[in-house]
């Protein structure tokens, strides 16, 4: 049985399909797949054809709802591809847009110019949330889609407990959310000809949660063929945010959580997760870790085909995945992410800062861990407490720990195992329009700022970029043609162009260029800070396991 509810939740942008009226037929564009006919509507403003909420997939449903999708519907008359506002289960926060949310969510939404050229290159887009929140709808890529050189396809994936609940066993092997990305993957590698894109040419790009979910899809021995460059935007395969350490102690804590006690019995917990009403599996919690409940894991062998059977550093230590141009980097503040929970977060950072450390890093004792927690701590705020003073400091030791080390240091796996053609790049652009950091008069560029700039919706209340600043327009401009360069040549800055010459980047993590009016080369990612955390992972690194059944 379907389940639906309408929710609200905050969006980064406004998209609307104008209301059908009596229209002639250049406004629809019809398109035949397997599964039956498609009918896109123009969006004449940036002269493409949108085809929204396709099925490409179904999720299986009752005791099997966190196995993988099965294939989709399929339809005998024309089927209008319009928006409806399906999302996934996930937890609903403010409201500013009415959206449908139900667990059969697994839709696609592609834009394909208005131009008879076929074999067009592909952009895929995974969209972010912290594997809890979003909607592949969240930011559109209509501006891409605009130049007539791509063809842009972004879609929901279980989120949340739906889709990385990992309890190694054959009905919750874990990974489901990854596995609909797969899905996804291999229809559009079956049907986007049909739309006039190259099958063969396809570029996966993503922020956060979605970042992450590229560099996977690269390790993963699953999806040969169905890719041949990534894009990550502020998220790192070696991570703590990025594989659950322990996905069977998470799924234990989380149960707890939801005043489910019985947590040492497997079948008791396995059968509490799948007997649960769906909706009621879902809420708000927090680590101060830099850990989520729900990502990724290492799955156990199982009568469904793994997804991710090895840690990423062990694949990539391995040199044993394709090895496929990368573009990749981080925002200038990703710590911005973490300022909301600065007030919260303050004192409990004075009194023990080893509760902050990643958790991907492990200690032989207590006081071990505390030690190591004084010299980090004093590396980012000196003598200093935590304090509104002091919040800089607080953002630059969030952004590193969650995503500027995690990237450089994947980076530099990636190269120590024969991996060239990787573009390393922070963004930093800001202007009058950015807000300031709390209880300062400094702006910076949050937490994947330059996912915001490449796609629509930077106004946040419009995808129409006039109300921008000139130079506002004159960077997302800049943006788009470096992401569209790499999507169609595998390089974002081309020969003979006016932008500044961008080479790849070496294992020391230099150079790198600096995203901004105008861009800028410079030298070692991070500096001494990231000596400073080679040296502490080299001897405190703590491996990721499957879940660990009869423990």
């Amino acid at each position: 049985m379907k389940i639906m509810y309408l929710v609200t939740i905050p969006i980064l942008i406004v998209l609307s399909v104008a209301a059908f009226t009596n229209c002639d037929e250049d406004e629809w564009r019809k398109v035949h797949i397997a599964q039956g006919d498609l009918l896109g509507r123009k969006d004449p403003a940036f002269g493409l054809y949108a085809f929204y909420n396709i099925p490409y997939a179904t999720v299986p449903s009752g005791p099997d709802r966190f196995k993988a999708p099965l294939p989709g519907p399929v339809w005998e008359q024309p089927r209008e591809a319009v928006d409806k506002g399906v999302i996934c289960m996930q937890v609903p926060t403010k409201p500013t847009k009415s959206l449908t949310m139900q667990e059969d969510c697994l839709i696609a939404n592609i834009f394909v110019p208005d131009t008879d050229e076929k074999d067009l290159p592909v952009i895929v887009s995974m969209h972010g949330g912290g594997f809890e929140l979003g909607y592949g709808a969240v930011l559109a890529p209509k501006y891409l889609v605009k130049t007539k050189k791509v063809i842009a396809v972004n879609f929901n994936y279980r989120l949340g407990v739906h889709g990385f609940l990992c309890l190694g066993t054959s009905d919750v092997p874990g990974n489901a959310g990854l596995k609909d990305q797969l899905a996804l993957l291999r229809w559009v590698k079956e049907n986007i000809a049909s739309f006039g894109g190259n099958p063969d040419d396809v570029t996966i790009t993503g922020g956060s949660a979605g970042s992450i979910s590229t560099l996977l899809l690269m390790l993963s021995n699953t999806t040969e063929g169905l890719f041949r460059k990534v894009v990550p935007e502020s998220g790192a395969a070696v991570s703590s945010l990025a594989v659950q350490l322990d996905p069977l102690e998470y799924a234990k804590d989380w149960a707890k959580t939801l005043n489910f006690t019985n947590v040492d019995d497997l079948a008791a917990l396995e059968d509490f997760h799948k007997n649960t009403p769906l909706q009621s599996l879902f809420h708000s919690a927090q680590r101060t870790d830099s850990t989520l409940f729900h990502s990724p894991c290492i799955e156990r062998q199982t009568s469904e085909q793994s997804f991710l059977d090895d840690s990423p550093y062990n694949i990539i230590k391995s040199g044993n995945y394709r090895k496929v141009p990368i573009l990749i980097g981080t925002s200038n503040m990703e710590g911005l992410l973490e300022k909301n929970k600065f007030k919260r977060w303050e004192m409990a950072m004075n009194e023990n800062f080893s509760k902050f450390l990643p958790g991907d890093l492990q200690f032989d004792n207590t006081e071990e861990k505390k030690e190591t927690a004084k010299k980090v701590k004093e590396l980012y705020f000196g003598e200093q407490p935590v304090s509104e003073d002091t919040i800089l400091s607080y953002i630059q030791y969030f952004g590193d720990v969650m995503f500027n080390y995690p990237t450089l240091r994947t980076v530099q796996l990636l190269i120590e195992s024969g991996h060239d053609q990787i573009y390393l790049y922070q963004y930093s652009f800001v202007d009058e329009s950015t807000p300031f950091v709390p209880y300062t008069k400094v702006r910076g560029a949050g937490h994947c700022a330059q996912s915001v700039a490449i796609f629509d919706g930077i106004a946040f209340v419009t995808s129409n970029e006039s109300t921008l600043s000139v130079e506002y327009q004159q960077m997302n401009a800049t943006m788009r043609e470096l992401w569209t360069n790499f999507a169609v040549h595998g390089m974002p800055v081309l020969n003979g162009s006016s932008l500044p010459a961008w080479p790849t980047v070496g294992a020391d993590g230099s150079p790198y260029m600096i995203l901004n009016q105008p861009l800028q080369l410079a030298g070692a990612f991070l500096e001494k800070r990231a000596k400073f955390w080679n040296d502490l992972y080299d001897g405190h690194y703590r491996a990721p396991i499957p879940p660990q059944l009869g423990h």
